[in-house]
């Protein structure tokens, strides 16, 4: 089983301090910024890409839904990739549908423009093709940036 603390330990081994250290900056994390409270090991996309990889086929909801609940930034966008590997391997058989449910359930949790961007069109834009998109406007009329992001995205 591909556990939290597996994925957290093998993404630390890829921690970069110096990347840490610019990261809010980059990603706005100040006081009043649109990604305050957000904490970074300072790992490239990549990496957290093979990490995702490496453990999607094993990792549970429980664990997708921990990672997703983490201040560190590259250990949510890490389960957005896990997410987004189940989902694609859920279409394959047509059972994506608990995964766009899960997705939504925890779409106050996928709060960065990075974290929006690698998934709203994979995982809800690819389900929604034939559709009915009134979820859209409920996503898009929500208090939640990211949630309106996922919308127009």
């Amino acid at each position: 089983m591909g556990s939290t603390k597996e994925i957290i330990a093998d993404l630390k081994k890829l921690a970069n301090k110096e990347k840490a250290e610019f990261l809010p900056r980059f990603f706005k994390t100040g006081k009043g910024e649109y990604g305050y409270g957000d904490r970074f090991h300072g790992i490239v996309v990549s990496d957290q890409r093979t990490i995702a990889k490496k453990y999607y086929a094993r990792t549970s909801k429980e664990t997708i839904q921990e990672l997703l609940h983490s201040n560190y930034h590259e250990e949510r966008l890490t389960a957005v990739f896990i997410l987004s590997y189940k989902f694609n391997d859920a279409s394959k058989n047509g059972k994506e549908q608990e995964w766009v449910k899960f997705y939504l359930n925890n779409a106050r949790r996928i709060n960065n423009w990075d974290l929006v961007d690698s998934s709203a069109h994979i995982i809800l834009g690819k389900w929604l093709e034939d559709k009915d998109r009134k979820i859209l406007y409920k996503l898009a009329s929500s208090d939640s940036l990211w949630e309106n992001r996922i919308a127009v995205v």
